[in-house]
């Protein structure tokens, strides 16, 4: 099992959908990557040499940034957001979306599970 950017990719799949694994890198870095090392589209990561699997890790390092230093990036921002107190930063402390969608109905992603609202009792004869 390959060991690139601190997560073990998968050996038994192709090596651009492999990639996909490291937070960081979609379909279009990971083909970015294969490209730039000549490395073809049907290879798989169990097919790699220890020279290639080396070159991943060493491009992937240098010229990326991916998994912690990513995660901790976007952290930061989502916090200055919030410590500026701007309307984005709000609905992120407060746990709804920030991108203008609806919340009337919907945004469960965003809202958690729904919390049942005592009604009327109804009154039997």
């Amino acid at each position: 099992m390959a060991r690139i950017a601190g997560v073990n990719i998968p050996t038994n799949k192709r090596v651009t959908i492999s990639l996909r694994y490291i937070f960081g890198i979609g379909p279009a870095k990971a083909q970015e990557i294969c490209s730039m090392l000549a490395i073809p589209d049907d290879r798989r990561v169990n097919q790699l040499s220890d020279e290639e699997v080396l070159k991943l890790r060493e491009l992937i390092d240098r010229d990326y940034r991916v998994e912690g230093d990513l995660r901790r990036e976007v952290a930061m921002n989502i916090k200055r957001l919030m410590d500026l107190g701007c309307y984005r930063g709000l609905r992120h402390r407060r746990g709804l979306p920030v991108r203008g969608q609806r919340t009337h109905t919907n945004a469960r992603t965003r809202k958690g599970k729904a919390v049942a609202i005592a009604g009327k009792k109804k009154v039997t004869k």
